[in-house]
Formats: structure tokens, sequence, C-alpha cells
């Protein structure tokens, strides 16, 4: 059996299609009116988006974009998360096999692109953890909604890894260079600092969100702006707390223009020890703590994607993803998986140790187009072949 299935673009780019066996639905799908649901259904996995979740995503979204009684499109997460992004033990259980992973990064990736491109509304209703991955089903959404409970991140640095399923796109278009900083750093913004950041579209409290469920289930009809007025009905005004990291965006912004890694925690350091930057203190111990390969693959991947469609970043990231799971300048992705959440010692040891040991010309190996065409993910590349305008 073939590894992946790869559309030409006389197909249109359809999600590629592989059915598999489910003992039990890891997705659930409902069809409520002209509202269409999914609920992300391993809550004791907290909601982890596997092959199969990615797979069968895929192929709900084509299905209801196809559909003529389907008019938009709710996700959200059963239990007390939304998504705590890719399920790491496959990768780490894979690790001795070459590419054992390959067609379920592919088809999150085609999934991610059918999502930035999708045709009808979709709303995501958000919960708890959106992370990673996770997040990725959240931020692109037409409507994303959020609660105080919700809380988003981009931690991939820290597992030796770089925030892909899109976000060297949606990253470098956030606030400022706050884009670089959570990259970064992977600190949380929660509740309605997820909206203010860029992040979300609407706050509503979570004593709320079942009613909000509820009337969008009853629209009649697609339309934006109706859809737009429910949320609004049930949304909250947006109000910082003063010690939000969003108010630091000066410092922010100063420090992480740098041009490299080391520039920005040198900066970033010299600004710590400015009265009222102690909140700094533990951003830097985070950021020293993270791999120093996958901090400059981060770096360079984002700043790429200031200029990048979201074609171009998504095809980016598939290469950054495939060549990091093949290990080609370094294993600390599966180092960083070992440490945190197989034997759970919290003490990645990084190889290379320190930033200066890692080179451009390392980072040009992760970053350079497959040598086969094939490998690349057939997604289209140009505007004038997008699924839609």
């Amino acid at each position: 059996m073939a590894i992946i299935s790869i559309p030409s673009s006389s197909t249109m780019f359809p999600m590629p299609q592989q059915v598999p066996r489910q003992n039990r639905e890891v997705v659930v799908p409902e069809e409520i009116g002209r509202a269409r649901m999914l609920t992300l259904n391993r809550p004791n996995h907290l909601n982890y988006v596997s092959h199969e979740v990615a797979l069968t995503l895929g192929q709900n979204f084509e299905k209801y974009e196809k559909d003529d009684n389907a008019d938009f499109v709710i996700i959200k997460g059963a239990g007390r998360t939304f998504s705590a992004g890719g399920d790491l033990h496959s990768f780490y259980e894979g690790r001795n096999t070459r590419d054992s992973c390959l067609e379920g990064v592919y088809r999150m990736y085609w999934l991610c692109y059918h999502i930035h491109t999708y045709k009808k509304p979709h709303i995501a209703l958000v919960h708890g953890m959106s992370v990673g991955g996770g997040a990725s089903l959240m931020v692109p959404m037409k409507f994303s909604v959020v609660t105080e409970k919700a809380f988003s991140s981009t931690p991939e640095t820290n597992i030796g890894f770089h925030p892909d399923c899109g976000f060297s796109y949606m990253l470098p278009r956030l606030p400022g260079r706050l884009g670089e900083y959570l990259g970064l750093t992977g600190e949380k913004l929660r509740g309605k600092e997820v909206v203010a950041a860029g992040l979300a579209t609407h706050f509503v409290p979570s004593q709320k969100l079942f009613q909000l469920e509820k009337r969008l289930l009853n629209i009649k009809s697609g339309d934006e702006d109706t859809i737009r007025s429910v949320i609004n009905e049930f949304s909250s005004n947006i109000h910082i707390d003063e010690r939000s990291i969003l108010n630091k965006l000066s410092i922010i912004n100063e420090c992480f223009s740098k041009d490299s890694v080391e520039e920005i925690i040198e900066s970033f350091e010299a600004e710590s020890s400015r009265k009222g930057n102690d909140w700094i203190l533990l951003v830097l111990k985070s950021l020293k703590k993270a791999s120093p390969t996958a901090l400059k693959i981060t770096l360079r991947s984002i700043r790429e994607g200031r200029t990048q469609t979201i074609s171009e970043c998504l095809r980016k990231e598939f290469r950054i993803s495939m060549n990091i799971q093949r290990t080609i300048i370094s294993g600390d992705f599966y180092e960083g998986i070992r440490a945190q959440i197989i034997d759970k010692d919290k003490s990645p040891k990084w190889n290379p140790s320190t930033l200066d040991k890692v080179h451009d010309d390392q980072l040009d190996l992760i970053f350079k187009p497959f040598e086969d065409d094939d490998l690349e993910l057939q997604i289209p590349i140009k505007e004038e072949e997008y699924r839609y305008k």
C-alpha cells in the first residue's frame, strides 16, 4: 500500500482519501438543521490530533463543503479541553522507522490548508486547552470563540520542534513582534488575551457557551452577518489586565525584532535588569531551556512567513517537519518528547547543546526543498490555483 495519495492539479486538490476501520469515533459528526457539528472525541487523551482524527476531520470538512444542505460547520472538543495538538506518543513510537508518521503529517497539513481556504463559514467553540496543532483548528476559523478557561500556546521549541500547521503564516501577522515572542518562548495567552492578540474573534463567558451553541444550531442559513450577530449577543467586551504580556509589546517589539536568537536573548536580558521587568526572568529561563536548534528553525520560519502565502508556509513547514523527524541535523524532537512525556524528567539533553553550535548551513538542510518533488506537500502554490480567492 502506498504511504500517501498525492492529488494532481486536475483534481482541484481534493483531500486525499483513505478510509480506515475504526473501533470508536475519534470525531463525532452531527447534522443538525443547516449546521454541521464536529466534536473532537478523545477527552481522556486531551483530544490529541492523531492520524485518524486529521483524516476524519478532513473527510467531513470536504463532505460538508460539497453538501448543499450544510451551511456552516462548528468544531468543539469533548470534555474540558479543545485540543492539546499532535499525538506525540505516536511520533516517539515511530522514531526508529523512517517516515513512520509521513502519512499522518501530510494529512494534517492538508487539513490545515483546507481550513484556511474553506468555502463556508466555520466556527470553533474553544473551552480549555488549545495548543500547537490544536490551535490550528481554532485560529484560522471564520469565527473562533474562547472562554475565560481557554488558553493557547505554541510550545514546540520546548520539545525540539517548530510552530507548524500554518503558524509560520499566522504568528508573523500578529501585532508587532508578538509572533516571534510566542513562537520562541511558548508562552500562554489566556481567555480575553487570545482575542486581543488576534488568535480568536470572540470572548464568551463559559456559562453562556452551551446557550450559544444551541442558538447557533438553530440558525437557518450560513449568512456570516447572522452568525456574527448571534455570537455577539453572548460575547463580552475585551479588557486586558494591566499585567498582561500584551501590555508589554514595546519591550517585545524592541527585543524580538533583533536579527538572531542570540541577539534577542541578549536584548531581553538587558531589559530584565530594569525596574518593573521582573516578569522577563521567568520567560528567559524557559527560553534558555528550549532546544537551540528548534529556536533557530522557528525564528527563521516565522521571519520567512512574513512574506509567504499560506500555501508557501505549509509546504515549507512540511519540509521542516519531515526533516526534523528524519533527524537530518539533530535528534532533539525525540529527545524533547522523551523528557516531557515519556520519562518526564523535564531534563532534555539537546544536541547541539548551545546556540553557537547551530550553524546556518545546517539550517539550510532543514529548509531546502526535497530532491523528489513528489515528496512535497501537494497543495496549490499559485494564487490562481487556490481553491477559492
